[in-house]
């Protein structure tokens, strides 16, 4: 029983327990998940193609049933209480599926009301505007370029007021500028109360955007982390420097050192470990000044989490073929 001064619980809004998948060919696309995700936050599901992070989001949404384990959302079970839950949801799929025929007003007004919700034009041409849609109302989709029609997704998506927010690879071949519009929106929907899941490819964004992070493989999510403290955990920072004149092999008394020739000579890499006591790195500068070793500038570079999510990926791998 938690002690009176330890502080409360984070606030779920969707909690997934044993979740697995098995499809009738016998694939198994999810293994056991276990994910919690807190009210407000903005969580990147990573993960590379085939891992399992579609027919997660299509199990929450309501569009493939899971062959075992239990969803939640904010209280609701996805499967008994399917209207309600469903209502709490917005989804942007991936693909472009639209009716090319109707308008951009007609069929964002429409998706509002397959959840049930009353009219209200105020908040179509709010979201609208939010997406630089409004001056596309009256067009037809057939009309618009892939990029307005990402936008009129995101917009369908956001029709019924959703307070859980699906982005699966949102921005994936789309515009710079619509990438950019994409995620100031996203910040403004996480400041007025929604919580969002993204997947993505592109993992900078992940890095600028998210407070956790979770990686899944192989249908197994093998970490969930805050973003900061996995950086801080996991990152490593690289030393590099310039040398005055070029080595063709690293000096006898420098072997050992961590120390590493690169650019064809001209620099030396030495990494270290961020979370270590000691760098190690006033030693590898003695250990220079006696070689006689000049340089003539240094740097240091910082481990992104596109480094740490290949190591993460690699040493799973390795893991499973040992065992």
């Amino acid at each position: 029983m938690p002690s009176p001064t330890a502080p409360p619980p984070h606030d779920e809004i969707l909690r997934i327990e044993g979740l697995g998948k098995v499809y009738a060919s016998g694939f198994q696309a999810l293994k056991s998940v276990d994910l919690s995700i807190r009210r407000g936050e903005i969580f990147a599901l990573l993960g590379p193609n085939g891992a399992g992070k579609t027919t997660l989001i299509s199990i929450v949404c309501g569009l493939v049933n899971p062959s075992s384990g239990r969803v939640r959302v904010d209280g609701h079970d996805i499967v008994r209480d399917y209207r309600s839950t469903r209502s709490l949801i917005g989804l942007v799929p991936q693909e472009l599926t639209t009716d090319a025929f109707q308008t951009v007003w007609d069929t964002v007004s429409f998706s509002r009301g397959l959840f049930g919700r009353k009219p209200d034009p105020a908040h179509i041409e709010k979201v609208l505007r939010s997406l630089s849609l409004w001056d596309k109302k009256d067009n037809r989709l057939r009309t618009l370029s892939g990029g307005m029609k990402r936008r009129v997704l995101i917009a369908k998506a956001l029709s019924h007021e959703p307070r859980l927010l699906f982005l699966d690879e949102p921005t994936a071949g789309v515009d710079v500028e619509l990438r950019r519009d994409m995620w100031e929106l996203v910040r403004r929907l996480r400041e007025s109360g929604v919580t969002i899941i993204l997947t993505t490819h592109y993992i900078e964004e992940a890095e600028q955007m998210a407070d956790r992070i979770g990686i899944i493989d192989h249908g197994e999510l093998i970490l969930v982390r805050e973003k900061a403290g996995l950086m801080r955990e996991l990152g490593r920072k690289r030393l590099s420097l310039q040398l005055q004149r070029p080595l063709r092999d690293l000096p006898e008394a420098l072997r050992g050192s961590g120390l590493d020739l690169a650019a064809n000579g001209a620099e030396l890499h030495y990494t270290y470990d961020t979370q270590d006591q000691g760098t190690g790195i006033e030693d590898v500068l003695e250990r220079l000044r006696a070689a006689g070793v000049a340089f003539r500038d240094l740097s240091t570079q910082e481990s992104s989490l596109e480094d740490i999510f290949v190591g993460l990926l690699e040493r799973q791998r390795s893991g499973e073929q040992d065992s």
